[in-house]
């Protein structure tokens, strides 16, 4: 699988770090959130993760990055930047924020193609659906449909020079 370098000239002089791929990302998530036996007590920590985090902008809580399916109001905002999507989310439930946090940090800054093909592991192997109504899991999937929606069209852009 292709590996990319990123550049990082913050310290006056640029160092080469390897970006990691998104099955690598993913499995350090879950490692990392597995450290907290008790998948309730995991849950709250990423509700908590997520409070963190500074509200989407009012002009990006838009019709357009509305996540339809989802019973809560939540948005997600994708961009592309240097050959990689990143997002940016929102909801008006905590628990639903949280839970877009969570899937955001996932997939961004990842390759469009990458996204695409990569399901949310994460929820299941780290028990936070059990924990979840069959109205949340079914946002979920809305979430992960957009997310691949927006990755999907990422990836079919043709390249800026």
């Amino acid at each position: 699988m292709e590996r990319s370098r990123r550049t990082l000239a913050s310290r006056g002089r640029a160092a080469q770090f390897p970006t990691v791929t998104l099955a690598e990302k993913q499995a350090q998530m879950i490692e990392d959130l597995s450290i907290i036996d008790d998948p309730q007590e995991r849950l709250a920590l990423v509700v908590d993760r997520a409070r963190k985090r500074p509200p989407l902008a009012e002009g990006e809580r838009t019709e357009a990055h509305r996540v339809k399916g989802c019973i809560s109001q939540a948005w997600v905002a994708g961009e592309l930047r240097a050959g990689r999507v990143h997002f940016r989310c929102d909801a008006d439930s905590p628990l639903v924020r949280g839970l877009l946090v969570l899937l955001c940090d996932l997939y961004s800054d990842a390759l469009p193609a990458e996204v695409a093909a990569t399901e949310p592991a994460l929820i299941e192997e780290l028990g936070l659906a059990r924990n979840l109504s069959p109205t949340r899991l079914n946002g979920l999937r809305s979430v992960r449909a957009a997310i691949r929606d927006f990755a999907t069209a990422a990836a079919n852009q043709p390249a800026n020079p």
